[in-house]
């Protein structure tokens, strides 16, 4: 296959993609922490090789990534996520849902055995949301990120990933409406004025439980280990 000597990352400042369809942010953001953790794979989207097995077919960065969002959705979305264990199926129409994300982390798209957990943060007051912050920052640690829903009062409309910031009691957030790479503070949470794609409000935060790893049986492939 050959060797893959860079590493992939995103930071502050930095552009990664954008997501390739209007329903597509969850599946962008799982697309992108595969890429953070396995410089194979990233490098397959961004140039076309190594060749992988079992890679859908593009021909641009763009094409290959859209086609992997499909990937990735099918699988969340479906009856049988990554892992193989039976799923709750939702409409792509409707997005990621948040269980098929936590699945997809867990088997994949973040390092091979962490384990990870859906909070519901849309019904804290100010100072719950400071602790769900600080516990974000605690437990997202480099090639282990966590999914941000954000939304209106109402509804939860978007998903955007975060990552480890540059110094202490930093958070990074990658937004895949707009490929922007932004730090991500707490106040703005706190205070619901994110403007992540136009949306204020956090919904639901998908991230590391913080401690241990498992054992995990790694598919054949990553590109589509479970019936479509």
């Amino acid at each position: 296959m050959g060797a893959v000597s860079t590493a992939y990352r995103l930071r502050s400042g930095d552009r990664g993609p954008v997501q390739q369809s209007p329903v597509t942010c969850g599946s962008a953001c799982l697309t992108v922490a595969r890429m953070l953790v396995d410089p194979a794979f990233a490098s397959w989207i961004r140039t076309g090789r190594p060749h992988l097995p079992g890679a859908p077919t593009g021909d641009t960065e763009g094409e290959r990534f859209a086609a992997y969002e499909r990937v990735v959705q099918r699988r969340t979305n479906g009856l049988f996520p990554a892992g193989l264990h039976l799923n709750v199926p939702w409409p792509r129409a409707l997005g990621t849902p948040p269980w098929g994300a936590k699945r997809e982390l867990e088997f994949g798209a973040a390092r091979r055995g962490t384990d990870y957990t859906v909070e519901v943060l849309r019904p804290d007051d100010a100072d719950a949301l400071r602790q769900s912050f600080d516990r974000l920052v605690d437990v997202v640690a480099e090639g282990e990120p966590g999914l941000l829903y954000v939304g209106a009062s109402t509804l939860p409309r978007h998903v955007v990933l975060i990552l480890p910031g540059d110094g202490d009691r930093m958070l990074d957030v990658y937004d895949p409406g707009t490929g922007r790479v932004d730090h991500f503070r707490r106040d703005a949470m706190v205070e619901r004025r994110l403007g992540l794609s136009g949306w204020d409000v956090a919904w639901f935060s998908i991230q590391p439980v913080g401690y241990g790893r498992r054992t995990v049986r790694v598919p054949a492939t990553d590109f589509d280990p479970a019936p479509a």
